[in-house]
């Protein structure tokens, strides 16, 4: 029962923010945890503590912060592309217009 509500809630978040958002959305945590479907008798380094369990944890903190950085990176040149697309046409639509004006001027002048 949990699981399915949790399904719904992920493809509701999935439908609002796209596959951009959700990627950074997971990798910043927000996604389910997954560890809650993971076995608990497997154990790991992570479990059993210590130095290697605090440097294990550390590396994979460096590795989805960096995920992050990349994903924002991403996101940001996405973005960006789009805003020079959106400026170049809204420039060709301007020429347009001022085409339309000039022929219209023209034909007020044959008048």
């Amino acid at each position: 029962m949990r699981t399915g509500l949790r399904r719904r809630q992920w493809q509701a978040i999935r439908a609002r923010l796209g596959t951009w958002g959700v990627r950074v959305l997971q990798t910043r945590g927000f996604g389910w945890d997954l560890s809650e479907s993971m076995d608990a008798g497997a154990g790991s380094i992570r479990e059993a503590g210590g130095a290697f369990g605090k440097r294990e944890k550390a590396e994979e903190d460096r590795y989805f912060r960096e995920k992050t950085k990349e994903q924002l990176s991403a996101l940001k040149k996405h973005h960006e592309d789009e805003i020079e697309h959106h400026k170049q046409e809204i420039e060709r639509l301007q020429k347009q217009i001022e085409r339309h004006k000039k022929k219209m001027k023209s034909l007020r002048s044959h008048d």
